[in-house]
């Protein structure tokens, strides 16, 4: 699994209330949202990470 690290996030509080709504109609958690929305961002602009090959 890929290694993951926390830092802070400065959000408008209406864009979070939205988010927060979001993530429990899709059954996911907030910081599962914001992730989904990132790769799927980075995805459609085609600058998604590259996969490091498993040893």
């Amino acid at each position: 699994m890929a290694k993951k690290k926390a830092f802070a996030l400065r959000i408008h509080e209406d864009m979070l209330k939205a988010i927060e709504k979001w993530a429990a109609d899709e059954f996911r958690s907030t910081n599962g949202q914001i992730e989904w929305m990132l790769m799927k961002a980075l995805k459609e602009a085609k600058r998604e990470p590259k996969k490091k090959e498993e040893e």
